[in-house]
């Protein structure tokens, strides 16, 4: 049976049991409160979070942090249960169930999530961000707030976001200097538009491909490598068989805690609240999981001996990809410039 059809399937029986989840459990959430002076009680809410990286990894820790806080505000009313490591599917898979009701909860990328919902397409625009810096000014400010609105529009609701580091390109061909020596190489890419064009624009050939393939795609020369942040290079162990790393940092796309709008309109205000502060309150705990973990990896990573070729001239680099700000971003040109303008 063809893949796309077993991952419908399975959002279809993953609504079936939502279904049973709130026909026994969903009116008790809504009409018992914070109960905050109240001790523990037993949870009348059990909710799914589909994360896709390891139990270990900066995004999970988050997640986890997520999840205590909101089973802490609520007395042990609400739980929210994380699956780690894929288990509820790829990310988009998971994105098409949290539309649906499938899925109550899931961390995923804003560059898979901006096929859904377009503004937030800017966010991944190559060499856009001057910085780390610079990129946290936006997210945590009136802009932020404004793209994670525009999730509503497709049934989703965004609550947070969480610290992705930088994308650079990866291979186990050689090393990689200028877009030139790019050529002819088959990169790993998101599923997402936005990044095929880019690898595209930049020389390479494009293969999006679900991220759990990609290892041994690597391994057995399906793919010459693949563009990511230091925290999943090492991780996944793509550094193992992809020793060339090109650190040029062509984008910051943050990943994004999101809920689904099905599960939303059920909960009452009191609960939304606790769950968009305790969503806020992760965000910390993320990101210094990530900075720990990003050290960690920097460090295994030149233990190995691989190759670390650091780009000091993206001139090359961000003239080849100009033409993605007209295709992709022409729309939005008012929103690129203020995220430009931000110091």
């Amino acid at each position: 049976m063809p893949s796309y059809f077993v991952k419908k399937i399975a959002i279809l029986l993953c609504l079936i049991l939502l279904a049973f989840t709130f026909t026994g459990c969903g009116q008790k959430a809504n009409n018992s409160g914070s109960q905050q002076g109240a001790g523990k009680s037993e949870p009348q809410l059990v909710l799914k979070l589909a994360e896709n990286q390891p139990e270990d990894y900066p995004t999970t820790i988050g997640d986890k942090e997520f999840a205590r806080l909101v089973e802490e505000k609520t007395n042990g009313r609400i739980k929210i249960e994380v699956y780690a490591g894929g288990q509820l599917g790829d990310e988009k898979s998971v994105i098409e169930a949290i539309q649906l009701g499938g899925i109550d909860f899931a961390r995923v990328n804003a560059q898979p999530l901006s096929d859904f919902a377009k503004p937030l397409r800017v966010l991944s625009l190559p060499y856009l961000f001057d910085n780390e810096e610079h990129l946290w000014k936006v997210l945590d400010g009136p802009i932020g707030e404004e793209l994670l609105d525009t999730l509503k529009e497709s049934n989703m609701i965004g609550l947070a976001y969480y610290d992705s580091g930088a994308r650079s390109f990866y291979n186990s061909k050689r090393e990689v200097k200028t877009p030139a020596d790019l050529k002819g190489l088959k990169i790993r890419v998101q599923q997402s538009e936005l990044m095929v064009a880019l690898v595209e624009a930049l020389g390479a050939s494009a293969t999006p491909m679900p991220y759990g393939e990609v290892y041994s795609a690597l391994q057995t020369g399906v793919i010459d490598g693949a563009e990511n942040n230091w925290p999943s290079y090492y991780s996944t162990s793509h550094y193992e068989v992809a020793k060339y790393y090109t650190l040029d940092n062509h984008t910051r796309t943050p990943e994004v805690l999101i809920a689904s709008k099905a599960l939303w309109d059920k909960l009452s205000e009191e609960d939304k609240k606790i769950i968009k502060e305790a969503a806020r309150a992760s965000e910390a705990v993320q990101k210094r999981a990530w900075k720990e973990y990003e050290q960690k990896a920097i460090e295994a990573v030149k233990a190995k001996g691989n190759v670390i070729t650091e780009i000091t001239d993206l001139k090359p680099w961000q003239d080849a990809v100009q033409p993605l700000y007209e295709r992709f971003g022409a729309e939005y040109k008012d929103l690129i410039e203020r995220i430009k303008a931000v110091k």
